[in-house]
């Protein structure tokens, strides 16, 4: 793959990295997490490729 490419897909993602920790700690800054373990999941499509890439995991808050 080119140099481009591959300059392309890290940037992305670290846009998809960053945005989503940002998101996903406000969101439990604003809700009663306390020794809470929640479900996540995160979905990838290009549509042109015609793919779909499920990631799932659990995310624990703090006490």
């Amino acid at each position: 793959m080119s140099d481009d490419f591959n300059m392309s897909m890290r940037k992305f993602l670290k846009q998809v990295g960053v945005t989503s920790q940002q998101v996903i700690e406000e969101a439990m800054r604003n809700a009663d997490i306390s020794g809470k373990t929640f479900d996540a999941k995160v979905v990838l499509t290009i549509d042109e490729l015609d793919l779909e890439h499920v990631v799932t995991g659990k995310i624990t808050g703090q006490d």
